[in-house]
């Protein structure tokens, strides 16, 4: 997984369901990022973290924080019908070079409660709106709502964010952003999203169905059709790093 943050070369990435024994082990991986985050069980380090990584000789952080996407959001707690706390994570950041600023919010919603679901996603329009008062912004995170969910429209139809994905003019989608760790499975379905205020201009959008190998336990070299005598093949599972495919969205302040 860092091998391929370490390829991508993200600016800023927004991460879920990090516990926090996989944050320290990020951290120390991802050397060239700073991050921002707590756990959503107590506000500390107990239970998943929705971090925000961060280029941190690119990016100075000037404010970030925290809130539950429920009816008491400054404090760990659960939503509405929602089965676990959720919580959305947000930093305000300048670059470096430029001066530029922009916030980023990063969340997770619940899986099971559609109420929650509903009701998060208005929390954090409203909630955003209070931060960002015009200024260049961009959400990101599970919503657990794929782009044909009525719920989801709250979201694209705010008239404060949209869907990079609608905004992209190049696309490399070869299937939707959960994959159930399954790698034979397709989907048209987006339940993770990218959310930008109007004024950013989205370059590119792509979804990256990236898999890794191991060995099969006893395999064989296997020799294939005509290819030269010299090559050879071993035996290797397929496997996937996430049940999410992870996205990169390229975009111009």
């Amino acid at each position: 997984m860092t091998s391929l943050i370490d390829f991508v070369d993200y600016d800023v990435f927004g991460a879920q369901e990090v516990l926090v024994n996989q944050l320290v082990d990020l951290k120390k991986r991802l050397t060239d990022y700073d991050y921002v985050g707590v756990g959503r069980d107590d506000g500390k380090v107990a239970g998943e973290f929705a971090p925000i990584f961060f280029k941190k000789k690119k990016f100075k952080k000037l404010k970030s924080g925290v809130f539950w996407l429920s009816e008491t959001p400054d404090r760990p707690s659960k939503g509405w019908d929602a089965a676990l706390p959720r919580i959305c994570t947000w930093v305000q950041l300048q670059e470096i070079n430029s001066g530029k600023k922009f916030w980023y919010f990063n969340l997770h919603m619940d899986h099971v409660g559609v109420k929650a679901r509903e009701k998060s996603s208005r929390l954090v329009v409203k909630k955003m709106k209070e931060f960002v008062k015009g200024e260049l912004a961009i959400l990101t995170g599970d919503f657990n709502v794929d782009q044909n969910n009525e719920i989801y429209n709250i979201l694209q139809e705010s008239d404060f964010i949209e869907d990079s994905f609608e905004l992209a003019p190049t696309k490399f989608t070869w299937n939707g952003t959960f994959n159930a760790f399954d790698n034979n499975l397709w989907t048209d379905s987006r339940i993770d999203h990218v959310f930008v205020t109007p004024r950013i201009k989205v370059k590119h959008y792509a979804v990256l169905t990236e898999s890794y190998r191991s060995a099969k336990e006893n395999s064989e070299e296997v020799k294939k059709g005509d290819f030269p005598k010299e090559l050879s093949f071993k035996q290797y599972e397929t496997r996937l790093p996430s049940d999410h495919f992870p996205l990169v969205v390229k975009i111009k302040l």
